[in-house]
């Protein structure tokens, strides 16, 4: 099997990491293939003498794996799962139950060298006692964590159990290549009220949800007559309520099933919907993980969340590739929660929660492409940030300092991966060292104001790369916006040189005929000359 070119990248990047570090993480979003990715890894593995061991802890994530590494490389796995023991066993990679490996009886069974690689699909588990408990036994192997594309909140945890992130490709550069579904959102006009709700171990009680969901559904079921045309996937909060939903959709015409955790027939109706013979599923958060239908075009999720990689694998549902599938539907509702974020369409792809929150007060307006949306709310924050940096410089001026502050800097390049960074691995979040420190000033950056060891290591890293590019540097783009020009830093060393000089030349007042505000620097010749 050929692997994209990303994916190729992954596989890479994975044995690159395992050089260094034991335990390394790899993020792809919904539908790009991470289970061919770890399939890969396993087969390379094998091919070096090592014995694999595959954890999940569903089933279908385990009947997954073992078929996704039959297609991709011909190999067969044992099973380590209940009465089915790999012991004895020819097969070099496994699949293996959490459930059934992280009790001590079935872990003295083997040498705690048994296993050479360990992954983890849906790594975001990983911080699991019962998790910790077969990476804690196996403590020599190297361990790779798969998941889809996991929240801020997720990325800490996952940083006390991973030491590296060695490949992420996102949802919005998937789309862009042309892997996954473009994806549009639709508000629909009815408020769910769910500022009762409380909040149990993190996110929006169950319970909670679909005693408050209850009364709006009639209506939620009548908003959506005039999309019957599409395939649509539902998730709600409770069994009861998914089967309500159920009944009130077929009394309105819609060729609707239901599946849960107890259906004994889940498998017959998810293969009926994927054959067409329901155009609705409905679901009690059974379909998040380990199931695929590519034609899904419509994703609804009534079962509101805080966890931004729980609605990733919600709406992952719907975002892979199908013949005649020109994009993802989301309907999403006007939701009235207090205190408490909860997740929306904009979180999917938004850089910053400021970013998310403009972009659903958009999408709120008029439905329109994800990205598009994006792009618009990208440009507002973007304005009002300018703005509210202005004041922020207008004290800093004051101070006159000799060295450049990171933010101001930040800010003038516009580098939002500096503004937003969140260190997530143990010696990122480490202090700063007196040698970063050193290593800031010389570039012309006060260092005190920088917390961690990580984000000073991204800095250093991006004023390395400008000066070998030939950008502007730190103090030029202070010198030059204090006298009113405009995107400094996209200006080469030399461009600002120049402008410095002849204010210089001036008596360090604005020359005659340049005008700041509006200033753009000559284009550069970089022609021979003979």
């Amino acid at each position: 099997m050929k692997l994209r070119p990303y994916q190729q990248q992954a596989v890479d990047s994975i044995w690159h990491e395992w050089e260094t570090v034991n335990k390394t993480l790899l993020v792809l979003p919904t539908g790009t293939g991470k289970t061919i990715c770890f399939a890969k890894v396993a087969e390379e593995a094998v091919r070096r003498g090592k014995r694999v061991l595959i954890l999940a802890h569903r089933e279908e994530l385990l009947q997954q794996a073992s078929d996704k590494i039959m297609s991709a490389s011909g190999l067969t796995t044992a099973m380590e799962k209940a009465e089915y023991t790999c012991l004895g066993q020819w097969d070099r990679i496994i699949v293996g139950s959490v459930q059934t490996l992280c009790k001590d009886k079935r872990l003295s069974m083997f040498s705690k060298t048994y296993f050479d690689v360990i992954i983890i699909d849906e790594a975001h588990h990983a911080v699991s006692s019962s998790y910790q408990a077969i990476l804690n036994y196996f403590d020599q192997a190297k361990v790779l964590g798969v998941t889809a594309t996991p929240d801020r909140s997720d990325m800490k945890n996952l940083g006390r159990v991973f030491e590296s992130l060695a490949f992420e490709y996102t949802l919005p550069k998937a789309i862009q290549e042309g892997f996954l579904s473009k994806i549009k959102v639709q508000t629909l006009p009815l408020t769910l009220d769910i500022s009762s709700v409380k909040i149990s171990t993190g996110d929006f009680a169950v319970g909670d949800i679909g005693r408050v969901l209850e009364p709006y559904l009639e209506e939620i079921a009548n908003k959506l007559m005039e999309y019957r045309d599409r395939k649509i996937v539902v998730f709600l909060p409770l069994i009861a309520t998914s089967q309500r939903f159920c009944e009130i959709l077929n009394e309105r015409g819609f060729k609707a099933a239901e599946v849960n955790g107890k259906s004994q027939d889940r498998t017959e109706i998810t293969q009926a919907f994927a054959e067409g013979k329901y155009n609705v599923l409905c679901n009690s958060m059974l379909l998040t993980e380990g199931w695929d239908c590519p034609s899904v075009d419509c994703v609804i999720v009534l079962r509101p969340t805080r966890s931004r990689a729980l609605y990733c694998q919600m709406i992952g549902r719907g975002t892979r590739l199908s013949p005649g599938k020109d994009h993802l539907l989301i309907l999403d509702f006007l939701w009235h929660v207090e205190r408490h974020e909860l997740c929306r369409p904009a979180h999917l792809i938004a850089k910053s929660d400021d970013v998310a929150k403009r972009m659903t007060e958009i999408l709120e307006e008029k439905g329109m492409d994800l990205e598009e949306c994006e792009r618009d709310a990208e440009s507002d924050v973007l304005a009002q940030r300018e703005e509210a940096l202005a004041k922020e410089l207008a004290a800093m001026r004051k101070k006159k300092a000799q060295l450049v502050d990171p933010l101001q800097f930040e800010f003038s390049i516009q580098a939002e991966d500096l503004t937003h960074y969140v260190p997530a691995f143990g010696w990122q979040m480490t202090s700063i060292t007196d040698s970063q420190k050193k290593t800031l000033e010389q570039f012309g950056i006060n260092g005190d104001s920088i917390e961690d060891a990580g984000k000073a290591s991204m800095l250093i890293d991006r004023l390395q790369k400008r000066r070998e590019e030939g950008l502007s540097t730190p103090k030029q783009i202070r010198f030059l916006e204090n006298k009113g020009f405009k995107n400094v830093g996209t200006w080469s060393n030399n461009q600002a040189s120049k402008m410095i000089s002849r204010i210089s030349a001036s008596g360090w007042r604005i020359p005659k005929g340049v005008v700041p505000a509006t200033y753009k620097p000559p284009v550069e010749d970089f022609s021979p000359q003979w």
